[in-house]
């Protein structure tokens, strides 16, 4: 019990495995009440113009965020901080995060200042099938949410510093604390401010959540913080070199979003059931990519800067592999729970059936890119924490642009849901080249996959997919009365018929999946054995 608590201690630092367990953990905690969050936002306003315009104001910030600090926050940032610690140059690690802290900080606020004055002529063109009176309620949450993107901006390389120093704990909360404020700005104003009490709760929940979380726990450790304007010092422009690329490159990671509500404008309710079912699928996402990837990132880092190659090839090819066949067996049941799972999620308020069958539909098409969502933010990490930015972010870009003419041509030939083909086929493509350009620069050889594990992942998936959507056909939903216990009993019959599958598929074809899931901490990082100190160990690496 005592280790157990040890666990959760601010100060207790976190090993791979450890790191990962928590940050699944939180990330589940913080989904499920980002899911009371989209429930209240579903009862409440429902899939219509209110739904559409707030989804929408989200655009322009976080549009900011990226092009101004996206290259900062637990990044390229905790690449570099990373390495200075190993080298026992805390002092320059210090002198880094002040100047980096305070450059971009200014050059955030002056961004948010000039986003704020021009916001209205941004949302007419990214939004042009909004109404007028829609037009005007966007611009209004947009200018509410803009000033958030400071609080994340400096909370978010706060965490880098406590993730440089396996200090998981409170950056893990920060997301769960932000959504927190989310509901409650709707549950306390909702009735006299409407859609944009939300707006609000999440401007307070930036503040509380993301930033002030961090900071308490960096003041534990002390960062040495002192205002700096020294853009000559070198750490400083490494940075910079590393984070331009991602400042300036636009991935399709965080543009399939902007693009999707961009299309979607022309119809009332279609941008915010697009992002009712993306915001679901966003669940699996941060439990097997985000977490995983997030709690990873220090790991590879200080692995390539000691120049353990075959180590980081290793545990990054490991890595993927687990994710990647866990997404697999996800997708087949999310495809087959898809419409009772979006009717006891959302169906309630006015929320109506109409409503939950084109969510369904849409959830069921974005779950089939699961396994590429995952395990590119691996892939891109691993370029991260190799020092090279410019490389993914320059392929990512140039994917994101030759993917606008799919977008358009789908949605156009086969409305809302040719969007969400559009969106799977782009992550697909991002997902290929990241790795085929790691094979080829000979970081990550795609020969140290465990290809056949990943073949039986994906049969049993099919298998088990299909047996679960036949399943879910036979016993449909009471679609006459919102009845939960008729969405519960669909989803049990399918959950088991499912699992039963999946556990024969696996066993008949004498999967190692199971037991390389189970896998200790030390197995599971074979070249990242630890002191009872911290201290990493050597052992071996490529000369």
């Amino acid at each position: 019990m005592t280790r157990f608590l040890r666990f959760f201690r601010p100060s207790h630092q976190h090993t791979a495995f450890s790191a990962t367990l928590l940050l699944m953990g939180t990330v589940m905690a913080s989904r499920v009440i980002g899911y009371a969050r989209e429930a209240y936002i579903a009862y409440a306003f429902g899939a219509g113009s209110q739904t559409d315009a707030y989804v929408a104001a989200f655009t322009l910030p976080d549009f900011l965020n990226y092009i101004v600090a996206g290259g900062a926050a637990s990044i390229t940032f905790i690449s570099i901080y990373t390495r200075f610690l190993a080298e026992k140059r805390e002092a320059d690690a210090r002198k880094t995060f002040s100047i980096i802290i305070t450059v971009m900080t200014a050059v955030l606020v002056a961004g948010t200042i000039v986003t704020e004055i021009y916001a209205p002529q941004f949302v007419r063109w990214f939004v042009k099938g909004f109404s007028p009176e829609k037009i005007e309620l966007c611009i209004h949450l947009t200018r509410i949410l803009l000033p958030a993107q400071i609080f994340f901006y400096v909370g978010g390389v706060v965490s880098a510093v406590l993730l440089s120093h396996r200090l998981f704990l409170f950056p893990a909360f920060g997301p769960l604390i932000y959504n927190t404020f989310i509901i409650g700005g709707g549950v306390v104003a909702g009735r006299h401010m409407g859609v944009a009490s939300l707006a609000y709760g999440a401007l307070v929940g930036s503040f509380v959540g993301p930033f002030l979380a961090s900071v308490i726990g960096a003041a534990r450790i002390g960062t040495g913080f002192r205002p700096s304007f020294d853009v000559t010092n070198p750490a400083f422009r490494e940075w910079l070199r590393l984070s331009v690329p991602l400042m300036l490159g636009v991935s399709l990671v965080a543009a399939d979003d902007w693009i999707l509500r961009h299309y979607a404008a022309s119809g009332v309710g279609d941008i915010a059931r697009l992002n009712y079912a993306k915001r679901l699928f966003g669940v699996p996402i941060a439990v097997l990519g985000q977490a995983t990837g997030q709690a990873s990132l220090p790991f590879f880092a200080r692995l390539f800067n000691q120049k353990r190659f075959d180590d980081f090839a290793r545990i990054v090819n490991d890595s993927v592999y687990r994710v990647g066949a866990a997404s697999l067996l996800a997708s087949a049941w999310m495809m087959g729970a898809a419409l009772p799972l979006i009717d006891l999620v959302y169906r309630r308020g006015r929320f109506n059936l109409v409503d939950t069958h084109w969510t369904a539909v849409y959830f069921f098409w974005f779950s089939l890119s699961l396994i590429c969502w995952a395990a590119q933010g691996l892939y891109a990490r691993a370029f991260y924490a190799a020092g090279d930015t410019l490389t993914p972010m320059t392929a990512a870009s140039i994917i994101t642009v030759a993917s606008l003419p799919m977008y358009s041509f789908l949605y156009r030939a086969f409305g809302v849901i040719g969007l969400a083909w559009a969106s799977d086929i782009g992550i697909l493509a991002n997902l290929v080249v990241l790795a085929l350009l790691l094979h080829r620069r000979r970081f990550v050889s795609l020969g140290g996959l465990r290809w056949d594990e990943l073949g039986k992942a994906a049969l049993v998936a099919a298998v088990a997919g299909g047996i679960g959507m036949r399943v879910a056909q036979v016993a449909p939903l009471n679609s006459v009365r919102n009845s939960r216990l008729a969405d519960v009993l669909q989803l049990a019959l399918v959950s088991l018929t499912w699992a039963a599958a999946v556990s024969a598929g696996l066993w008949l074809l004498r999967s190692e999946l199971p037991r390389d899931l189970r896998r200790r901490k030390q197995s599971a990082y074979p070249a990242v054995a630890q002191t009872e100190s911290g201290e990493i160990l050597e052992s071996g690496g490529r000369p």
